[in-house]
């Protein structure tokens, strides 16, 4: 007998009186499906079971003499029998709804033999929590047709656990700069504690309004990850730059520099953290949240970047430095660094302590690579309460000591993604020391959007999606940190890479290519799921051929520099000032950063080479398109107005315009530089060949973007909020119309970059 077929025998759903929300959102989803069926609270449990009654229940302890000792704290009890009398029970609430819809959608057409005496389900990963949730709380929160409720609800159907809920009501905070900088829209992501309370440190610092619609939107989305049983946590850059204002009045509580110099054109500076009256003051602002949202679970601190950082730390953008409190001159690098170290430190145990007042189990999580100058006094402070995020425990910095699967030669990959297929055994090391501790590394994760194509919605890589949570739970990873977040049902109904993490979640024993067919099925019918499965594995062939350019346009980078509208010309500066404004204006730059005119560089790093560039064409040209195409061509055979395979063949057509694009800013890499320095005419033809025919290969790129945007799939993060740094808006096809223009007119022009560009405009701008 079939689970589905006992379901349709239950008289009764017995739930305990006074129980959480998710108990009665659970049973909601269970009455949707088996509708009928009589709801009643009781007060004691029972020492027998009825038939036709089912229990719900949850908590720590569920009080259930039928349950035997489960030998773990996290996990799911089911039983069933062929009277419908039977159990559920999850011993934390942020197992409960997901399990009751993995159970209906997936456990429905099993035997009961297999539950009837009882069955624990042990989750893959104790915390499976979202970092950085593009659509709640980051530069996605204004999507356009997003919908929060929903989308929370999708969180919790997926297998999350832990959710972040401080996003800004608005879509930019109220930080301001002189006319040019960038800086402003740095502050609209990560929102700091005192963008949603003040202290008596900072009171009328910000308006009322602004605090309240900020604390509102905080509390709604805890409102919403209640109703599932999620744990709510925050996500903030810290210790943040305060106004100027504060220190007028307080003039010794002047922290550190914090702001990046080539990106501000004002200096930016925090409070001085090591003083007890900005302790208190940080404090008071957590426990006024907590006392809103008491169950409060985390707070991930994310440093030195986006105006925030700790005094005297090596990778302050202008260098150590910090308020006078902290360490006095002619220190050595050494003593400064442990200094520096111990007063980050105190501030997570300050902020722990804080929130461990309003509830026990409050954690402070943060990220390693900024206290590359101070890592071991970071690490050997960390503890019961104190924990990090991380792509690998023992790299110093923003290091990457994995390699491209495919390209061993290159490190250019993005952490936690599908790219970072390796664990090396020092991971265990440091693992095990972290354990010692009381304390646990949540290890990166990523299926987008934040970290894998973005702005792309929905690509499918179940397998390379599988492969990558199998790493993790091999080497003993309980707690995952997916970077981004899900997609929002309504923007991508065929969700695969998050049905594989759900299924995953409760069954580390899954059979990929069984699971996926199943679904493949189910989603298109007998005659076409074997195309939808063959055109998953040639996608996922041509990603792993991607050589990632360079990290930056792989992710956000590619929104900000704007690489979809910009026009790939041979001389940038060629095109009149007044030409480029339409897409410079909302570039994530400066007038002087050198990207404006070189696709090589950002400020002052170097993003990659030419030599990296020319090999990256070259392997692209080779390996990324056959499959790619075929996977296409797979699709294209059989769409109709609405379904599954219209849906993937839109996505995988813009995923070949993003990766064409790639392709494209490398080969102008690979194609001005050559120009430049080639020795002879030559040399120079063929550079510029490779530009011509790079140009005319991004018009047409161009042109199939817009036909995709009038296809009614929504394949890519759009705002209708008014276009921003941060996300492209409804007006991108006019854009576009706009950049092929440029290209037709300018695609002649003679190959040039101003090298000496920085200062030269630095000068303009001050005549």
């Amino acid at each position: 007998m079939r689970i589905s077929e006992v379901f349709t025998r239950i008289k009764t759903i017995l739930f305990p009186e006074n129980s959480p929300r998710v108990i009665q959102t659970s049973i909601e989803e269970i009455l949707n499906v088996y509708p009928g069926i009589t709801c009643k609270g009781y007060s004691s449990v029972p020492s027998a079971l009825k038939m036709g009654d089912f229990y719900i229940s949850t908590g720590k302890t569920g009080g259930f003499p039928q349950i035997p000792d489960a030998g773990k704290d996290e996990y799911i009890y089911f039983r069933i029998d062929e009277k419908a009398s039977g159990i559920l029970y999850a011993s934390y609430p942020n197992f409960l709804y997901s399990f009751v819809c993995y159970l209906l959608e997936h456990l429905s057409d099993q035997d009961i033999e297999v539950f009837s005496p009882g069955r624990f389900i042990y989750p893959t990963f104790k915390w499976n929590r979202v970092s950085y949730d593009y659509f709640l709380t980051q530069e996605g929160r204004i999507q356009k047709n997003l919908d929060r409720g929903s989308y929370v609800k999708e969180l919790a159907r997926l297998g999350f656990t832990h959710i972040e809920i401080n996003g800004l009501a608005s879509p930019m905070g109220l930080e301001t700069g002189p006319k040019g900088e960038t800086y402003p829209m740095f502050y609209t992501y990560c929102p700091a504690l005192d963008q949603f309370v003040y202290s008596r440190l900072n009171k009328s610092i910000y308006p009322d309004d602004y605090l309240t619609a900020n604390l509102n939107y905080l509390k709604e989305n805890a409102r919403l990850a209640r109703n599932y049983g999620l744990v709510p946590g925050l996500l903030c850059f810290e210790p943040r730059s305060v106004p100027e204002k504060i220190f007028e009045k307080y003039p010794m509580l002047r922290g550190a520099r914090v702001d990046h110099p080539f990106r501000s054109f004002k200096p930016r500076y925090n409070l001085t953290i090591t003083h007890p009256m900005v302790l208190e003051h940080y404090s008071e602002m957590l426990q006024k949240i907590m006392k809103e949202v008491p169950e409060l679970g985390f707070l991930a601190i994310w440093t030195n970047d986006s105006g925030a950082g700790f005094e005297h730390t090596k990778s302050l953008y202008v260098g150590r430095n910090g308020g006078a409190y902290l360490i006095r001159e002619w220190k050595d690098d050494e003593e400064i660094a442990k200094v520096a170290g111990e007063n980050a430190l105190r501030f997570f145990r300050v902020l722990r302590d804080a929130g461990s007042e309003i509830n026990p189990d409050f954690r402070v999580i943060t990220r390693l690579e900024s206290f590359y100058g101070e890592h071991e006094t970071i690490w050997k402070g960390l503890g019961k309460g104190l924990e990090v995020e991380t792509n690998s425990l023992f790299a110093k910095g923003w290091e990457m000591p994995y390699t491209h699967p495919k390209y061993t030669d290159s490190n250019a990959i993005n952490g936690g993604t599908i790219y970072q297929l390796d664990f090396d055994k020092k991971e265990t090391v440091r693992l095990n020391e972290l354990n010692l501790k009381d304390s646990h590394a949540h290890y990166y994760f990523s299926a987008g959007p934040h970290s894998m194509f973005e702005p792309l919605l929905g690509i499918p890589y179940p397998v390379l999606t599988y492969e990558r949570l199998k790493l993790l739970h091999g080497n003993k990873i309980e707690h995952i940190a997916q970077s981004g977040g899900a997609f929002p049902s309504g923007l991508v109904p065929f969700n695969i890479n998050h049905e594989v993490l759900r299924a995953y979640q409760f069954n580390h024993d899954l059979d990929i290519q069984k699971f996926i067919e199943k679904l493949a099925l189910k989603w298109t019918g007998e005659e076409l799921f074997l195309k939808l499965l063959e055109a998953w594995k040639l996608t996922e062939e041509a990603i792993m051929a991607f050589p990632i350019i360079t990290p930056l346009y792989a992710t956000f980078g590619f929104t900000w520099y704007r690489l979809w509208i910009r026009p790939l010309v041979p001389d940038i500066e060629a095109i009149p000032q007044q030409d480029r404004d339409y897409y410079e204006k909302f570039m994530c730059t400066t007038p002087h950063n050198p990207n404006n005119v070189d696709l090589s560089r950002d400020v002052l790093f170097q993003l990659t080479t030419p030599e990296k560039s020319r090999k990256d064409v070259e392997r692209m040209d080779l390996f990324v398109w056959k499959p790619l195409d075929r996977a296409i061509q797979l699709l294209s055979e059989n769409t109709e107005e609405k379904n599954v395979i219209r849906d993937q063949l839109i996505r995988l057509k813009a995923l070949r315009c993003w990766f064409m694009t790639q392709r494209n800013i490398a080969a102008w890499i690979a194609g001005v530089y050559g120009y430049m320095e080639a020795k002879n005419n030559k040399v120079k033809k063929q550079e510029k060949e490779l530009i011509l025919d790079m140009i005319e290969k991004e018009i047409r790129n161009s042109h199939e973007l817009i036909n995709l945007l009038e296809s009614g799939i929504e394949f890519m993060a759009i705002t209708d909020k008014g276009e921003t740094q941060l996300v492209y808006g409804e007006n991108i096809k006019d854009l576009l119309a706009k950049r092929i223009q440029l290209m037709e007119k300018h695609k002649n022009d003679e190959p040039y970059i101003d090298h000496s560009y920085i200062e030269r405009k630095a000068v303009e701008l001050i005549h």
